[in-house]
């Protein structure tokens, strides 16, 4: 079902490659990236009001840290940031040499591990992988061979993680261990036809709703836990890139796009690229776990 939802316009055409949406419910703040602009972005809801920290390399995602400050994918570097304006500190690399391949998507599960991925640039098939990183240090590739690793959630009770290699044109959901951070089975929850866009960002409701932003669909979606396509929102981008709910009460649906690669015949006939839209769909999201919350 085809929803007409009113958008609401947060930024208008801000982002070059707006990433990786997510709602810091004590601060009423809402962080993102702009991967190409090699930036992260703390906007500040109320004062209707953004600032910018700019790196050396692009920027896949920022996640908060239970102790303060975020957890930044820079390049093929995890980078912790006490603060916006702080110097970063290297935590760990990945993928030494492979100068093609970059962070991608990423979130913390229940017990504050991160999960985040690796995409090749150049879309060289395998390539990259999806990574779980522990508060204590270690690194471990647990799902090797992804092309470009993208949009990750749990469902309510986290026995599955529902996953995206954006290549493969599905979302998939893979059993999951909450309390030994393991993943299982994978298989196919959803495929997505290629003439209604890439899967990008990824996001679970409170009622288990899974959300899909469509790159280059100029869509958002829901399914249901059972896989049945629930709801299709069009938006006014053709590059919805990722969304994450916030708001008091996590009613708001934030969405991020992009407009990176349009042309500049295109860009004229679509003024709304790069912009952070908001949508309120009739349901709420979840609370945002952080890096080493226990």
């Amino acid at each position: 079902m085809t929803l007409s939802m009113d958008v609401e316009l947060v930024t208008i055409g801000t982002d070059q490659l707006g990433e990786g949406p997510v709602w810091l419910a004590a601060e009423r703040q809402l962080l993102r990236v702009d991967i190409e602009a090699r930036a992260i972005v703390l906007r500040c809801i109320a004062a209707a009001n953004e600032r910018r920290r700019r790196f050396d390399a692009r920027v896949g995602f920022a996640v908060p840290a239970s102790a303060g400050g975020w957890i930044a994918g820079v390049g093929r570097e995890l980078r912790r940031l006490p603060s916006l304006e702080a110097r970063a500190e290297v935590l760990a690399a990945v993928e030494i040499g492979m100068t093609e391949n970059r962070f991608n998507d990423a979130a913390c599960d229940a017990r504050g591990r991160l999960w985040a991925g690796t995409m090749s640039t150049v879309r060289q098939s395998g390539a990259g992988a999806l990574y779980r990183f522990l508060p204590d240090g270690e690194v471990t590739a647990a799902l090797p061979g992804a092309t470009i690793s993208n949009g990750l959630d749990w469902n309510l009770d986290a026995t599955r993680l529902y996953y995206v290699d954006s290549t493969t044109q599905r979302i998939d959901a893979i059993d999951f261990d909450l309390d030994r951070g393991r993943l299982g089975a994978r298989r196919a929850f959803v495929a997505i036809d290629p003439d209604d866009g890439l899967p990008d960002g990824l996001a679970v409701d409170a009622e288990g709703g899974v959300w899909i932003a469509l790159f280059g669909g100029g869509a958002v979606r829901r399914y249901l836990p059972d896989g049945r396509l629930d709801a299709e929102i069009r938006v006014p981008v053709t590059n919805p890139t990722s969304l994450a709910f916030g708001g008091r009460e996590l009613t708001e649906l934030y969405v991020t796009s992009a407009k990176h690669r349009l042309s500049a015949a295109q860009l004229e006939r679509e003024p709304l690229a790069g912009s952070l839209l908001r949508l309120h769909p009739g349901v709420a999201g979840r609370a945002t776990h952080r890096f080493g919350e226990t």
